[in-house]
């Protein structure tokens, strides 16, 4: 790991869309051979959430992914890695759960409010923030601190959600009550009055991100009351499994990454790797037949990495209890070597 303190230089054909800070375009290529893109000051912030999911064990997705040597192999594409530590969480057990059809939410909140205030913080501090999950909840956080650091400066951001699950009920339609299947729609604004509003008021106000700039990659399983939020509040674009298989992934992460771009300073990618097939990713904790292969989520970030554009990323999910001898979070690790520019040759 390295502190020192480092110049940015923003390519000319970046500074249209970049901030002077946080995000902007890093400064220097690796002459490795095995990067291909602008090496970055990246801020690793563990969030061990597991309140939003009834399947316990996604707490261990940050050491999961720690063990499977994300810093050393980021530090071999030569960027420059700090990890910021684990941002506190409450213990399910000492904590009472709340509405049924809510369950945590006040609890969740406090944690993304902290997670938020530690994203915004890393940008501050010109680092791209990485943030290891945990439920899916807890984008929520982190989203919200990507979107106010660029609201200070009048700017917009884009969102690419990498999910087998929409994640935009909300306590009134949700069957289960978990709040990991609503970040989406405490960002989107879908909150309202309700108790909701408050994931989705974080720095007191609401929407996050705008639904022309949100893109949906690789859904497969929606609740149907989801299907109305997603109409109702106008999703820029959801892509199926199904049209994955029939128009390829390059075409629709292309199109995904500019959906998200257009008009915005960047995009935040959201990964749960419940996206991906179970084969490849069995440590998840809502696994779904059917997924992204190996290939084409490697490629899905390999695209990312080309457009480079990206302003923060996480990855969620991550369940060690039921994994196979660290092999989601070894992949987790692989695929995030990828968006931050690993390339074959």
């Amino acid at each position: 790991m390295s502190n020192e303190t480092e110049v940015f230089l923003i390519p000319e054909s970046s500074r249209a869309h970049s901030s002077s800070r946080g995000a902007a375009l890093p400064s220097e290529y690796s002459q490795g051979g095995t990067q291909s893109v602008p090496t970055r000051r990246i801020r690793v912030l563990g969030v061990p959430l597991d309140l939003g999911a009834s399947r316990r064990g996604v707490d261990m997705g940050p050491s999961a992914m720690r063990v499977a040597g994300l810093e050393t192999r980021l530090e071999a594409l030569g960027h420059q890695v700090v990890d910021g530590g684990n941002i506190r969480v409450e213990i399910a057990e000492t904590q009472s759960i709340g509405r049924a059809n809510a369950r945590f939410l006040a609890q969740i909140a406090e944690t993304c409010t902290r997670t938020a205030e530690a994203v915004a913080q890393a940008l501050e501090d010109g680092m791209t923030p990485f943030v290891l999950g945990g439920d899916h909840s807890l984008a929520a956080g982190t989203v919200s601190g990507v979107a106010e650091f660029y609201r200070r400066s009048q700017q917009k951001i884009g969102v690419i959600w990498l999910d087998a699950h929409s994640d935009i009920n909300t306590p009134e339609t949700s069957p289960s009550g978990n709040v990991h299947g609503m970040p989406l729609a405490a960002l989107l604004g879908l909150g309202g009055d309700s108790e909701l509003a408050s994931l989705g008021r974080i720095f007191g106000y609401a929407p996050k991100i705008a639904p022309e700039n949100t893109v949906i990659v690789g859904v497969r399983d929606i609740d149907s009351a989801e299907r109305d939020n997603l109409r109702r509040v106008g999703v820029g674009a959801v892509y199926t499994m199904r049209e994955i298989d029939e128009r390829g992934m390059r075409t629709v992460m292309e199109e995904a990454v500019r959906i998200a771009g257009e008009g915005t300073a960047g995009y935040h990618v959201s990964l749960d790797m419940d996206w991906i097939d179970p084969e490849d990713a069995p440590g998840v904790g809502t696994p779904v037949r059917g997924g992204a292969t190996y290939r084409e989520a490697h490629l899905a970030m390999e695209i990312l990495a080309d457009h480079g554009r990206l302003l923060s990323f996480e990855i969620v999910e991550v369940n060690p209890v039921i994994d196979e001898h660290n092999r989601t979070a070894d992949l987790a690790v692989e695929l995030a070597c990828s968006a931050f520019g690993k390339k074959i040759l």
